[in-house]
């Protein structure tokens, strides 16, 4: 993305949110799980509350585990509207996982 794509997409405000990649099993598409914190209506409370999104990964570069920013865009399928911006954070690989689980 140029310095002027990056601009025009400032100034029309495109949406930007951070989040857990939790799938991976598709093709150049990644599962991604948003947090957010809400107050309660009634009680003021703050509850977790989530939402999973599917982003583009024209790559397939990230890993489930992986903090990543994801985009607004036009829609791409269906269900895909968003697109992956860069990755933030590596999550832990996959064969350190495995060894976690064996006892």
């Amino acid at each position: 993305m140029s310095a002027e794509q990056t601009k025009t997409a400032e100034a029309k405000g495109t949406r930007t949110l951070t989040g857990r990649v939790v799938s991976t099993k598709m093709q150049k598409t990644i599962s991604v799980l948003i947090q957010r914190y809400v107050p309660h209506a009634t009680y003021g409370k703050y509850q977790r509350r989530t939402t999973q999104l599917l982003a583009h990964d024209e790559n397939n570069e990230s890993r489930t585990g992986d903090l990543v920013s994801i985009e607004e865009c036009r829609p791409l399928s269906r269900h895909k509207s968003w697109r992956l911006v860069k990755i933030l954070e590596r999550g832990p690989a996959a064969d350190q996982r495995s060894e976690e689980a064996q006892p």
